[in-house]
């Protein structure tokens, strides 16, 4: 790792008012062009620690230096009840940071554009869907390129295409020398260290990638989609399960993926389709 440049904290703790602490003596380095993905349990302390890393909380012990000027920083939740227009939202915060009208709004609506927002540019922030307002979300972290890019549950609620839009830009932001951190409950896509949150302390976990594919499957005709829907009880491949209308999204090694389709096919599920395999590393919370 390029140490001389590295975001360092050191012995860093965070807790809220009186309370227990949320994260206690965490030391980590973060090198230019790594992708860390961090882990954990619902209220283990992984926003807390996102928060440290972007600078929009202090912590009550400890030490934080290194962290580059350009920071890049997608929160768990955005507002949603601004009037600005998705467009006149980012040239307002590429103006913020430096860039000139101009070329503010070039940025922003290049960035637009390849999200494919839908309702177009000049839809009014508290008009977009869930999804739609992730994509402004993540857009106005890169309006200017960072330094260090932190994403809080970013991929939630994103379509395919901007699955794939939001891949991209962490490898831009990375290939670029830049250091992406992450937190995302369903993957590690791409993490070259997968850190895991436990008991406030952080650990590192193996980073090495898996094949994973996700299928889509029809349950059986019979099946009453009003409850919930179970892969048969032969299956041990599955790795997660969502359940969207009459379609059923499966996310299994790939190796795994021939076994399980046979036995879907032999209980009665039909195939929708087989998307092409991603390479995950596997963290604590996969």
């Amino acid at each position: 790792m390029a140490l001389d440049r590295a975001m360092r904290l050191r012995g860093v703790g965070k807790r809220y008012g009186t309370g227990l602490m949320v994260l206690d003596k965490i030391d980590l380095d973060l090198a230019p062009g790594e992708v860390v993905a961090i882990t954990g349990g619902n209220g283990s302390g992984k926003s807390t620690l996102l928060r440290l890393l972007a600078g929009v909380a202090r912590p009550t012990s400890g030490t934080v230096s290194g962290r580059p000027r350009e920071v890049g920083y997608v929160p768990e939740y955005f507002p949603d009840d601004d009037s600005m227009s998705a467009l006149s939202y980012l040239t307002h915060m590429g103006r913020l940071r430096g860039l000139t009208t101009k070329d503010s709004a070039g940025r922003a609506g290049r960035l637009l554009d390849r999200f494919a927002l839908s309702g177009g540019r000049n839809t009014p922030l508290r008009r977009l869907s869930n999804g739609n307002l992730q994509k402004v979300a993540i857009a106005q972290a890169v309006v200017v390129r960072p330094r260090l890019f932190v994403l809080d549950e970013a991929w939630a609620g994103l379509d395919v295409v901007a699955h794939s839009v939001l891949a991209e830009l962490v490898e831009e932001v990375a290939g670029a020398d830049g250091t992406v951190v992450y937190t995302d409950h369903r993957q590690t896509v791409g993490a070259t260290r997968v850190m895991q949150v436990v008991n406030g302390s952080l650990i590192e976990l193996d980073a090495e990638p898996v094949l994973v594919t996700q299928v889509v499957l029809n349950p059986p005709a019979d099946t009453d989609l009003d409850q919930p829907v179970a892969l048969p009880k032969s299956l041990s491949g599955a790795m997660s399960m969502a359940h969207d209308g009459e379609k059923v999204f499966v996310r299994v090694k790939r190796a795994e993926a021939d076994q399980l389709l046979l036995e879907v096919l032999g209980e009665g599920w039909s195939v929708v389709r087989v998307d092409e395999p991603v390479a995950v590393a596997l963290g604590g919370d996969s």
